[in-house]
């Protein structure tokens, strides 16, 4: 049974992908996950998101340049 989260006025989503996935870097899984709402920037509340399931077999990390340390 997926796992599901209804969003509040105002959220986008980073913010989500942050509150539900741990980091807003994992926002691309839950655009996959919800692809009848990938043209919404900001929600409104009340609205449903399937949360996907989030295992180190379908994730890799990458740290973003801007967060590297410099060398």
């Amino acid at each position: 049974m997926p796992s599901t989260y209804t969003t509040s006025q105002g959220e986008a989503w980073d913010s989500i992908a942050r509150a539900v996935l741990g980091s807003e870097h994992l926002l691309h899984l839950l655009l996959d996950a919800n692809p009848a709402h990938r043209g919404t920037l900001v929600f409104s509340a009340g609205v449903v998101l399937q949360i996907p399931d989030v295992n180190s077999a379908n994730v890799e990390t990458v740290t973003p340049p801007w967060r590297r340390d410099a060398i």
